[in-house]
């Protein structure tokens, strides 16, 4: 049983509700959380655009649809490197609890691996698409298509590059979060 003393106080002796707030700390943001903020408040600037033109203006402007398609392609690519640095992406860890230690530490270390592999493949990828696609324009405004597979490309060299953090980092504490999962990275 809890002693009640242990627990947080939240009313005063005088009777009345304190609670403060933890102080928000931002220091560990990483710099694509930022950028990806930015294309999504740009997004948000788009759509409600798009909005006030249909429904208050009648008088739609055609090219935010376009734009704010684009934009969320830069959000969706730029914010999957946050993913990737928490290294919380959707993972199946059921088989390793039934695997033997070692062979669970040779199988954590493929996965770390082959995510490496497959995002520098597609870093790849992406560069021969652009170069294919290099004279492609955008439709409603008169812009290079490169423009955003760009952003694609950013997003999975970013990804690469975290995804190869992480598997230093899970090399250097000799586990992974697949082998123990109530760990995080930032455990240590």
């Amino acid at each position: 049983m809890q002693d009640i003393d242990a627990l947080p106080h939240v009313m005063g002796d005088d009777g009345e509700f304190h609670a403060q707030d933890e102080a928000v700390d931002l220091s560990g943001t990483t710099a694509e959380a930022w950028l990806a903020l930015g294309f999504f408040w740009v997004l948000g600037a788009t759509v409600f655009y798009q909005f006030f033109t249909r429904y208050v203006l009648n008088d739609s402007a055609a090219w935010t649809e376009e734009i704010a398609r684009y934009l969320l392609i830069g959000v969706v690519f730029i914010g999957a490197c946050i993913g990737v640095a928490k290294n919380n992406h959707i993972q199946v860890d059921f088989f390793f609890k039934f695997m033997p230690p070692r062979m669970a530490r040779v199988m954590a270390t493929l996965v770390d691996l082959l995510r490496v592999v497959f995002l520098a493949a597609f870093v790849v990828l992406t560069l021969l698409l652009m170069n294919k696609l290099s004279h492609a324009r955008m439709t409603m405004i008169n812009l290079p298509m490169n423009l955003v597979y760009g952003g694609c490309l950013a997003g999975f060299a970013a990804m690469t590059w975290r995804a190869v953090q992480v598997a230093r980092r899970h090399w250097q504490r000799g586990y992974s979060v697949l082998e123990r999962p109530a760990t995080t990275l930032d455990d240590d």
